[in-house]
């Protein structure tokens, strides 16, 4: 989908609008978890989730050759986010869905941003089928959520991380649609690396495991996990295929594990995790093997937590 000079051109241009995130191997996690482990903070960009850097480079490429429409989208928040606020940066107007009981700080950001918000539709995948219907209607060009230019300006991260940190033995990332997990198989493959990608998802959403088990498309009647980032029940086929080819495994951990990696962010780094910013943690802590010396990565991309169920779920340490 892309080559090196691709990654660092993507990089060049999004570093116009942000500049790269860190990562930290904080003491007291290391100490929780008896080894090394790296945190790529993409809860540190201007939206708090790696999103923005696909919503940046596509819609750079958009206006550079002269674009004058608008676009459409569905989300549970931070890929409209990207797309907000790189309309924002951009001038092109754009629309997006998000199904009933979405997270109101992620839809207030979304309006702050200056995209037109609708909400429609009990789940994302139905939010999806309601705006390729306001698509065609009113002549709007849909941006799905593995879109090349989106992929590409996500895969950034993973360049980042790869070029910043030491050579890591394995990498937890969570699967939403898709584009994150892949933007890291891809980028290793690239450099050359030996890092296994390990996927993490909720047990409440298990169509990438199911998917991956029968070797193609699997999808499910629900996906009820309050982690709305990994809320998937339609794996993207292209994703799919990269994450076939690409993966060591895949971890399926559920709603308390995600809530005890959002504890542990809060209290040994004092960042705040979103459901889908703390699932790679998870399953990274799922499957430990104190026996193996070996330096873990995983990713914190979501801070976008709805203030009432943190406060729900912090409340366990006092």
């Amino acid at each position: 989908m892309f080559n090196l000079a691709d990654l660092k051109a993507a990089k060049q241009t999004i570093s116009q609008y942000m500049p790269a995130t860190a990562q930290y191997s904080w003491p007291l996690l290391n100490e929780r978890i008896g080894k090394q482990v790296w945190i790529k903070h993409e809860n540190h960009t201007p939206t708090g989730a790696f999103k923005v850097r696909g919503g940046l480079l596509h819609l750079s490429a958009l206006k550079a050759a002269g674009f004058t429409g608008g676009l459409i989208s569905a989300t549970r928040g931070n890929h409209g986010q990207s797309l907000a606020f790189a309309s924002k940066q951009t001038g092109i107007p754009v629309t997006i869905i998000v199904p009933e009981g979405n997270c109101t700080e992620k839809n207030a950001a979304i309006q702050a941003l200056g995209a037109t918000l609708i909400i429609h539709g009990k789940d994302f995948d139905e939010a999806r089928f309601h705006a390729a219907e306001l698509a065609k209607k009113h002549n709007l060009q849909t941006v799905p959520a593995f879109h090349p230019d989106l992929v590409t300006g996500v895969a950034t991260y993973a360049y980042e991380f790869f070029q910043t940190a030491p050579e890591l033995d394995k990498v937890y990332v969570g699967i939403g649609m898709g584009s994150g997990i892949c933007g890291l198989i891809m980028v290793r493959d690239l450099l050359g690396l030996k890092t296994k990608i390990i996927g993490v998802i909720s047990k409440n959403a298990p169509a990438y495991a199911l998917s991956i088990a029968k070797g193609e498309v699997v999808t499910t009647k629900t996906a009820n996990t309050f982690a709305d980032g990994v809320a998937c029940r339609m794996p993207d086929k292209q994703a799919f295929k990269v994450i076939q080819n690409g993966v060591d495994h895949i971890v399926q951990v559920g709603d308390d594990a995600i809530r005890h990696a959002i504890r542990c962010y809060y209290t040994d780094t004092h960042n705040l995790a979103e459901g889908a910013g703390a699932i790679g943690l998870a399953g990274l802590m799922h499957e430990l093997d104190s026996e193996k010396d070996e330096k873990l990565g995983t990713i914190l991309s979501g801070g976008n937590i709805n203030m009432a169920m943190f406060n729900q779920i912090i409340s366990p340490i006092h």
